[in-house]
């Protein structure tokens, strides 16, 4: 009987521990796989969902502030409480007795706000952030895809289910290879990702990840020397730069068919390429940001640029 306990310990997960992992700036070490998890904005819910940690979580924050659930998030954390709509207290997170917080830096949490690493940790909270928002907190650096598998694998290593994690990365890898083989990255199109704004743009810079997946269709954001994750620029160099393709981020009050139409309206942009053709494409918020739907989102930007 003893050996045979034994063997069953020998044989759980949860001898692994602990783990430590690298987020942002900070090493965290878990002593055993968090039992009660939030997640903060529906690229992060779903990165959970796709590792199969639905059962670890308590509840999420930051979606119907800004943005809406689709069918398949909606199935994934049915009767999942949202604790807050959009960026949560330190007391709706302390209400809710959890033991992880994944969220990031503009994603649930701010640079000397209410709810960071710091002051939940006094909580027994332990944090984990977004890859992509790392520039806030410590070296700039270009978005990749790399960014989001190693939040992937990352999660894997916290919650016990490396060899998942490791699977999902590999197949998101091969679906990328497959869909952009035929790309020609030599030369590259002229593209603005367009999320809002009239009166100013609020576009994609070099630390956002639709950089990435633009570049890995092979195009060029025509933004991609802003020294910025997302930001508000001004018209004027849009015009200038003239792509040859907008990327629509849909989400919020005004849908992509009333941002295109704005566009289209509007006599200053009368000379653009991409209005001029009307070449757009349209991601939902969900592709473009981090998370599991950035590989359907190279597909679409793959098809929108080439036509494949």
């Amino acid at each position: 009987m003893k050996a045979l306990l034994a063997l069953l310990l020998l044989s759980t997960p949860a001898l692994a521990f602990p783990v430590t992992v690298q987020s942002c700036n900070r090493s965290v070490t878990f002593d055993a796989p968090p039992q009660r998890a939030i997640a903060n904005d529906v690229n992060l819910v779903e990165m959970m969902l796709a590792l199969g940690l639905r059962d670890r979580m308590v509840g999420y924050t930051g979606v119907s502030g800004w943005k809406t659930l689709d069918e398949e998030l909606r199935h994934g954390i049915a009767e999942l409480p949202e604790l807050s709509a959009q960026y949560p207290t330190r007391e709706v997170l302390a209400g809710a007795e959890p033991d992880f917080f994944f969220a990031g830096w503009n994603y649930g949490m701010k640079v000397g706000g209410e709810v960071t690493p710091e002051t939940l940790e006094p909580l027994g909270i332990k944090t984990y952030e977004l890859t992509e928002s790392c520039i806030f907190v410590g070296p700039k650096a270009r978005s990749t895809m790399q960014d989001m598998y190693n939040d992937l694998l990352n999660l894997g290593t916290i919650f016990g289910v490396e060899d998942r994690a490791k699977e999902l990365v590999a197949g998101y890898e091969a679906r990328l290879a497959e869909l952009t083989s035929g790309v020609d990255h030599s030369k590259p199109l002229r593209i603005f990702v367009y999320d809002s704004g009239e009166e100013t743009p609020f576009t994609a810079g070099a630390y956002a990840i639709p950089t990435a997946l633009i570049e890995a269709a092979g195009g060029k954001n025509i933004m991609d020397d802003l020294e910025k994750s997302w930001a508000t620029v001004a018209w004027e160099p849009v015009v200038e730069r003239n792509p040859e393709v907008i990327v629509i981020v849909n989400y919020g009050d005004v849908t992509a068919e009333q941002k295109i139409a704005f566009l289209e309206g509007n006599p200053a942009f009368a000379n653009i390429d991409a209005v001029k053709n009307d070449r757009y494409v349209v991601l939902e918020y969900v592709e473009a940001t981090p998370g599991p739907r950035n590989i359907r989102a190279v597909e679409k930007l793959v098809k929108g640029f080439w036509g494949k």
